[in-house]
């Protein structure tokens, strides 16, 4: 039997409560082990990194969690650094903050703080990412696309992500930016993958199980492609509107949750 033990995964829509009742970060201190983690703030995706870094160590500190690194990889030669490939295995948990998701797989993809990451993260060590940092988890990510707007071909931008997650496409700041037409795009593009779409200050908790539940105040956004009976993306010319037919949507919220295995609703307990 192997002795490898996928970790969490913690998926922020963006926008998450920080000063508040900070409902999913604190959920998020508990699964890296409350007071005594030791959590890596990874800042790649932002052009703010000492900025954005010092506001998650605040929100941490403030959490309970004794320790905090802000792990600031801003190029590829500095990705491949023994310095920052040991910090990376010195944390209990990693936290990926919004930006620009390309910055995080064009700096890390290849590197030996990637390799390390991965290795830690199939021994067991919790992720999470918000905003650029969500969609990152994917094997394939959006990188782009218009919001507000119809399901239209030219809509959707995408590109190999980190690989911590297998056969979904993550979406994130899902309806408070009018995202679906972009994700059915996508799903119409890759039937068979599900779909995800988060909405800010809302999460999902994945477990190595193949299942997640939802977490936060607003709801969670589900595609299955599998189902769909036809559709005329192959055909369209860039700005045509997208036909798809008997796609399955699932809209969930807290209390409930999704088997990746069954493609089933879940109520959690």
């Amino acid at each position: 039997m192997s002795h490898y033990k996928k970790g969490e995964l913690v998926i922020i829509g963006g926008a998450e409560d920080k000063y508040g009742d900070s409902r999913i970060l604190e959920e998020v201190v508990r699964i890296i082990g409350g007071e005594d983690a030791r959590v890596g703030i990874i800042t790649t995706a932002t052009q703010h990194p000492e900025e954005v870094g010092e506001e998650y160590r605040n929100v941490f500190l403030r959490l309970g969690v004794r320790e905090t690194d802000i792990i600031s990889i801003n190029s590829r030669e500095e990705a491949n650094l023994d310095d920052n490939v040991k910090r990376i295995r010195d944390v209990s948990g990693f936290f990926f903050t919004g930006g620009d998701q390309l910055r995080i797989t064009s700096i890390l993809g290849g590197t030996k703080v990637y390799e390390a990451l991965l290795h830690s993260f199939d021994h067991g060590t919790p992720v999470i990412g918000t905003s650029a940092g969500a969609s990152v988890m994917c094997s394939t990510m959006i990188v782009e696309g218009n919001s507000n707007d119809a399901a239209r071909k030219c809509t959707l931008k995408m590109a190999p992500g980190l690989r911590l997650l297998e056969g979904v496409i993550i979406d994130q700041h899902f309806d408070q930016r009018g995202r679906l037409g972009r994700l059915l795009c996508g799903i119409a593009e890759n039937p068979g993958i599900l779909g995800i779409g988060i909405d800010e200050d809302t999460a999902i908790r994945v477990y190595p199980e193949e299942y997640f539940e939802v977490l936060g105040n607003n709801a969670v956004t589900v595609i299955d492609g599998r189902s769909i009976k036809s559709t005329n993306v192959s055909e369209l010319e860039p700005d045509e509107i997208l036909t798809i037919t008997n796609a399955s949507l699932h809209v969930l919220s807290k209390g409930y949750g999704f088997d990746f295995k069954r493609r089933e609703l879940i109520s959690i307990n």
